[in-house]
């Protein structure tokens, strides 16, 4: 091992310290020795030390005013915008008729397969993924359906409270 380090070495060492952590004795000596003979690596440490106390530190001193004229500002530009509703996506009817043919190709996309063979080779327990699978896409869907169409369907089926 080497008694002198390399500028890259010990700036690897200083900047992977904490105030946990301290250097072994070794690496110490190793480090102060560098830094006796290095002013760029001393002068590097100053900066890194005076970057951490500064970060320790309140970066950005408190301003009330500053913040008290900036939040009368977004009230009153909020007051003034009118919001609106966000347009509605799709209609019921493109929903059932998604919905629909989400339902048409999952029950044909397995018609290609030779169920009989598979069944021979792997046993009946294949279907489970497949219907997990088609199970999973129709619960989502409709669920998605539901919440979109939540007013639509509670007025429709007579669901309202009143």
């Amino acid at each position: 091992m080497k008694l002198l380090m390399d500028c890259h070495s010990v700036l690897d060492v200083i900047y992977g310290m904490d105030e946990e952590n301290s250097l072994s004795f070794f690496t110490q000596i190793r480090v102060d020795l560098h830094l006796l003979f290095c002013p760029r690596c001393t002068r590097d440490l100053e900066v890194f030390r005076q970057t951490a106390e500064i970060m320790k530190a309140d970066f950005l001193p408190p301003a009330p005013e500053l913040e008290e004229s900036l939040m009368a500002r977004v009230y009153s530009e909020t007051a003034d915008e009118e919001f609106y509703d966000a347009p509605a996506g799709f209609s019921f009817r493109s929903w059932v008729i998604i919905g629909f043919f989400v339902l048409v190709s999952l029950s044909s996309a397995f018609f290609g397969l030779n169920f009989n063979e598979i069944a021979s080779r792997e046993g009946l327990s294949f279907l489970v993924p497949v219907g997990v699978t088609i199970g999973l896409v129709l619960t989502c869907y409709g669920a998605l359906f539901i919440g979109s169409h939540l007013k639509e369907l509670s007025s429709r089926f007579g669901l309202n409270r009143t």
